[in-house]
C-alpha cells in the first residue's frame, strides 16, 4: 500500500483522526455530578475516583454506601433517568435523580457546593430516601 493511500474498500476520503471531535454537550453540574455518583454507586468506579469532587461527610457517605454498590443491577447497566437540580442560592444545588435499570428504579439525591475555585463538589449523598 502506498503511503496515504486508502485501505482496500474504504471509500471515506477522510484520514483517520481527521474528523470532527465527538465531545459530549455541556452538562449542568447537578447532571454530570448524576453520572459520576452513579458510577461509583453501581460498581463502575472506586470510591477514590471521588475523592477530590467531595466535601465534608460525602466522602464518609460514599465510603459506607458504595461496597453494597446499591445502585448495580443484575443483567442491566444503570442509568440517569432524569436529574434536577434546585438552587436555594448562590453556589449550591440541591439535586434528585431517578436511576432505572431495567425495569428497577431508585432515587437518588444530592447536594452540590461550589467552592472559592468555582469548581463544583458533592457536599451529601441519600439514596432511596436513607442517608448514610
Amino acid at each position: 500500500m502506498v503511503a496515504g493511500a486508502r485501505p482496500p474498500g474504504r471509500r471515506d476520503p477522510r484520514r483517520p483522526g481527521t474528523g470532527s471531535p465527538r465531545r459530549r454537550p455541556h452538562l449542568p453540574p447537578h447532571q454530570l455530578f448524576a453520572e459520576r455518583l452513579l458510577a461509583v454507586l453501581s460498581g463502575r468506579k472506586p470510591v477514590h475516583w471521588m475523592l477530590g469532587q467531595t466535601v465534608g461527610e460525602a466522602y464518609e457517605q460514599l465510603v459506607l454506601l458504595a461496597p453494597g454498590t446499591p445502585l448495580r443491577a443484575t443483567g442491566t447497566l444503570p442509568v440517569v433517568r432524569a436529574c434536577r437540580g434546585f438552587s436555594p442560592r448562590d453556589g449550591v444545588i440541591e439535586a434528585a435523580a431517578s436511576i432505572a435499570a431495567g425495569e428497577q428504579v431508585r432515587a437518588m439525591a444530592f447536594r452540590l457546593e461550589q467552592g472559592a475555585d468555582l469548581r463544583w463538589r458533592c457536599a451529601a449523598v441519600e439514596i432511596g430516601g436513607v442517608r448514610v
